[in-house]
């Protein structure tokens, strides 16, 4: 159990923080740019969750529990010793997929790319995803220098989906979503479609 005595330690006054690991690395290097990130999307979340009920709240609140295990897990670089971290499981991915399949099973099929919107619990998951989106390139950019679990990686790409799919789902199913009309008010003469036939 984590148990936190004291908010302030002074420890970081000089620009840097602690790894899990004990390691002492800037704050603005990739790691905690990473975990940073993903601490910003658990806080999008939880407003979310402000105007979230039912299975959908109870969704949000796993999703949030492991967004700490995702936070811990790159907070504790891949090391050789015989120390034991927090990681993203294959468990954790695969129920986000299991989610998603489900909800998807009952929305109305996507004729256009959709306006972030439609209901205020739908707006807030859209920038939870966008922000989801964010951390994802954090944490790939994180990959290229350093060793990250791979778990981790598939489960921050699967939650922007999930996220996606569950705005669908709060917005009647996709019936009331706002949807993207390319050109709409650019005042430029749309596109006409080709008429279909032989071409004589």
């Amino acid at each position: 159990m984590v148990r936190l005595n004291k908010i302030y330690t002074r420890t970081g006054d000089d620009g840097e923080t602690s790894l899990v690991n004990g390691q002492r690395v800037s704050k603005h290097s990739r790691r905690p740019a990473a975990f940073g990130e993903v601490d910003e999307l658990n806080s999008v979340i939880g407003l979310a969750r402000l105007h979230a009920t039912g299975n959908a709240d109870a969704m949000l609140a796993r999703i949030q529990n492991d967004l700490f295990d995702l936070g811990a897990d790159l907070a504790a670089p891949e090391t050789n010793s015989d120390q034991v971290f927090l990681r993203i499981s294959q468990l954790q991915v695969t129920r986000l997929e299991a989610e998603i399949d489900e909800l998807n099973k009952a929305l109305s099929p996507l004729k256009s790319f959709i306006l972030p919107g439609g209901s205020e619990l739908a707006a807030w998951l859209h920038l939870a995803r966008t922000v989801t989106r964010r951390a994802e390139r954090r944490i790939t950019e994180l990959a290229v220098e350093e060793a990250v679990n791979e778990e981790a990686i598939r489960y921050i790409n699967r939650l922007s989906d999930h996220l996606f799919v569950l705005a669908r789902h709060i917005n009647d199913d996709g019936a009331t979503d706002v949807l993207w009309v390319p050109g709409e008010h650019s005042g430029l003469e749309k596109p006409k479609k080709k008429k279909s036939g032989t071409g004589k």
